[in-house]
């Protein structure tokens, strides 16, 4: 018993010593925070106006939705939109807003990715709900909702917004696919 005590005790008093380590604060100099935010703040300003002078000077009247993405319908067909977990057939053109075509589906063999669960772009998820088979749209997709502030490490420099050009070829439920 008297071991027992004082193991208990030993390891009691050497759990406890000691300094404790200092508190986290959240990270980073706080001072310089607000510098940060406006900075980004005005980033994305003039990232939204770029989408908005592209669609101008390419003769688009899109929509914008509540976090930035555009989009236009070209052709639009009658019926069901695409739904979380349903599987979009597509064909499509990413480019950047220079022109720069930075990857698309090979002519008649279409790319395809579950809605709200694959990994693309959450701005094409958003925009793609819009759509029904036969429908072909043009999405404009602020950085943000796209590639972020490190592009795709390959053909999207960092913080650049996509356009895609897409036609939806047809939807199917996660089970039919």
């Amino acid at each position: 018993m008297t071991r027992l005590l004082s193991a208990a005790l030993l390891l009691f008093t050497s759990c406890t010593g000691g300094d404790a380590p200092p508190a986290r604060t959240g990270g980073g100099d706080q001072r310089k925070a607000p510098a940060y935010v406006k900075e980004n703040q005005e980033a994305n300003r003039i990232e939204a106006r770029d989408l908005v002078n592209y669609a101008a000077r390419h003769g688009l009247r899109t929509r914008v939705s509540g976090t930035g993405v555009h989009h236009q319908l070209l052709r639009d067909m009658p019926g069901d939109t695409a739904r979380p977990g349903q599987w979009v057939a597509m064909n499509y053109r990413m480019e950047l807003l220079n022109g720069t075509t930075c990857s698309a589906s090979e002519p008649g063999r279409p790319e395809s990715f579950q809605v709200e669960l694959d990994h693309v772009e959450s701005g094409l998820h958003e925009a793609v709900q819009h759509l029904s088979p036969g429908d072909s749209a043009v999405i404009l997709i602020p950085s943000y909702r796209a590639h972020g502030l490190v592009g795709d490490m390959d053909k999207v420099p960092p913080r650049s917004s996509v356009v895609y050009h897409i036609g939806v070829i047809s939807l199917s439920g996660p089970r039919d696919r």
